[in-house]
């Protein structure tokens, strides 16, 4: 048991690492193709962060615990939304952009009510236990991923039609590197991400703990600590745009892209997951919706509550174990 617990810490500080340089090196190399700053940061950045997420839950699928997927994904939007749009908003309240309230948020929204209608299959029952993420399923998840990326990247390029990235000189990027590290980060995440999950759901098990609520609990808090770190840092520098849209950005990406990917390499049969968490997600995301339009600002009061009303889903979590 408390080796296991040692590997859970071990996965968790070895994938945290695997992500920074995965994002690093990719970051640098595309300054160094004269990528624009704002395609970076919607793309790589987003993707970086989400990185934990994703290789967890292949290795979930790929391990025979996709139920721990489904529960790394639901997770960890509850704790992007609820804990770290909180944290941040205490810190320094967020100002939220006009096209993030009417357009990103509301795709973020969609995307929540998407998965709940997969998850229940037509809602002929309020249990989602046996009931499965196909591979058609998957499809479909990617699909709006793709028109996602295609909208998002269509009105970046509009906004940013001249600006060109003006980081270091080419001569200052060593290519290389930059490859290195990103073959390194992506060697961390598949090593780190095999010994958490493994080990997990052997702490599951000793425990008699399903795998989903382990992937709610544990291996949500781990694989979303580069989203909480990045969105703190950012509201604390008054950045809160680069905080919002980090949190909107990865759980659009958290379950159109890593669930549809996930459900296409090995159908995800739905256990450990109850009507409760899904609702969750989606009250967490209609919360935030809610507070932004109130002058477009998050403000330290509304973060409390939400952070409040993290913690009190974890009580009951722990409460029904």
């Amino acid at each position: 048991m408390y080796l296991n617990i040692l590997y859970i810490v071990i996965g968790i500080v070895v994938v945290l690492w695997g992500a920074d340089r995965l994002t690093e090196g990719a970051a640098s190399l595309a300054r160094r193709m004269r990528v624009p700053e704002i395609v970076i940061g919607l793309t790589i950045v987003a993707a970086g962060t989400s990185a934990p997420e994703l290789f967890v839950s292949l290795m979930s699928a790929l391990q025979g615990t996709p139920d721990m997927a489904v529960g790394n994904v639901v997770g960890s939007n509850i704790f992007n939304t609820m804990l770290i749009v909180g944290c941040a908003a205490m810190v320094s309240p967020m100002v939220i952009t006009k096209t993030t309230v009417q357009k990103d948020i509301p795709f973020a929204v969609f995307a929540s009510m998407l998965l709940m209608a997969l998850c229940a299959d037509g809602f002929d029952s309020f249990s989602f236990s046996g009931n499965e993420i196909n591979r058609i399923d998957g499809i479909l998840l990617l699909i709006g991923f793709a028109i996602f990326m295609t909208y998002t990247l269509r009105v970046a390029k509009k906004g940013a039609a001249a600006e060109q990235s003006v980081a270091e000189s080419a001569s200052e990027v060593n290519v290389w590197k930059c490859i290195f590290f990103i073959a390194l980060g992506l060697a961390c995440l598949v090593f780190g991400s095999n010994l958490f999950v493994g080990s997990a759901s052997e702490v599951a098990s000793s425990l008699g703990v399903s795998d989903g609520v382990i992937g709610l609990t544990i291996v949500a808090g781990g694989t979303s600590l580069p989203e909480l770190a990045t969105s703190v840092v950012a509201a604390r520098k008054g950045q809160s745009a680069i905080a919002i849209g980090n949190v909107i950005g990865s759980n659009v990406f958290n379950i159109l892209a890593i669930l549809g990917l996930t459900a296409v390499i090995s159908p995800m049969a739905i256990s450990g997951i109850t009507m409760v968490d899904i609702s969750m997600l989606l009250v967490s995301i209609l919360l935030v919706w809610m507070f932004s339009f109130t002058r477009y600002t998050v403000a330290r009061w509304e973060g409390a509550v939400l952070t409040l009303g993290f913690f009190g889903y974890m009580a009951w979590l722990l409460y029904n174990i």
